[in-house]
């Protein structure tokens, strides 16, 4: 095995591992508010428990995507295989919006039925509890995930920070219905934990549309820009075509860089060789840089298919 090989399995265990967790955390969980919700027969913490299910079916797909994620290129994916982060996240966004819509339409039969609520003390405990372990374990999620620039942590953790937020809405429909004795206040606090779960769901499949479309960072590419502007001026270069995309862990830049025609083929080479490594270094340790070298008489003479 290769030493980029040997990092990159050990970058991918260490994800597993946080997903491995993630994953015990969820079912552990769900059963808490499984358990709470048939206790107290709240609507509220029905929508929280739902919410969890989905939760576990998702960060199970989570966990297969981030291991095919790190699979090394072969015969037949030349260029790796870490776009599945996008369909994962893809797949997190519709299992919480799918939670959303079951939320809402149980919160509304809830509200027809009018049935009482049981036991708030220890509804409240469980829930509070499993919040505060979500909050612990989606921040942690989150930070791994941009450290380690990955889209399937980074949306799993989203997801577990939509539960919390599922949580605290139980937890205030709980204590507004104890001290008001309204029960109404429990399915209006799970229509709103409802379209808070739908807001981030429909962001989470928008992300991930726009990582499979191979949507460029607009902030990324002035980066680049500022970059090749500086890297090219000494030399009396130009640059164009500039092209970059994030297909999950890497990022891939191609651009042309225009030589004067008396430059010489070596010297030119080692200029363009810097520039790449330039990028490389701005974009981090997952990037593929390649560059396409031309002399100033052929500048215009670009191919159809050179063009964006």
């Amino acid at each position: 095995m290769s030493p980029k090989q040997s990092e990159l399995s050990a970058l991918s265990e260490d994800q597993s591992q946080v997903m491995t967790l993630s994953l015990v955390v969820a079912v552990v969980l769900l059963v808490a508010k499984v358990v709470a919700a048939a206790i107290t027969g709240s609507s509220a913490i029905y929508s929280d428990a739902a919410e969890s299910v989905t939760h576990v079916l998702a960060v199970a797909f989570a966990a297969w995507a981030l291991r095919l994620a790190y699979k090394p290129s072969d015969e037949t994916h030349h260029f790796g295989h870490d776009k599945v982060a996008f369909i994962s996240s893809g797949f997190e966004g519709a299992m919480i919006s799918a939670a959303a819509l079951l939320i809402v339409y149980d919160a509304g039969r809830q509200a027809l039925a009018s049935t009482a609520i049981e036991s708030m003390g220890i509804g409240m405990i469980l829930t509070g509890a499993a919040a505060a372990v979500n909050l612990v374990l989606g921040t942690s999620l989150l930070r791994v995930g941009k450290k380690r620039n990955s889209p399937v942590l980074r949306a799993n953790g989203q997801h577990v920070l939509a539960d919390v937020w599922t949580s605290i809405a139980v937890l205030v429909a709980l204590a507004l219905v104890h001290f008001t004795g309204w029960r109404g206040w429990d399915p209006v606090c799970a229509v709103l934990a409802g379209g808070k779960l739908l807001w981030t769901g429909w962001r989470l499949m928008r992300e991930s549309f726009g990582g499979l479309m191979d949507e460029a960072d607009l902030t990324v590419e002035k980066e680049l820009r500022d970059l090749l502007d500086a890297g090219c001026a000494p030399h009396g270069l130009s640059y164009h075509n500039l092209r970059h995309r994030h297909s999950g862990r890497t990022h891939w830049v191609e651009f042309h860089l225009v030589f004067p025609d008396e430059t010489d083929l070596g010297e030119a080479h080692e200029i363009a060789t810097a520039l790449e490594g330039r990028v490389a270094n701005l974009l981090g340790n997952d990037v593929r840089v390649i560059s396409h070298l031309e002399p100033r008489s052929a500048e215009h003479r670009e191919e159809p298919w050179e063009l964006r």
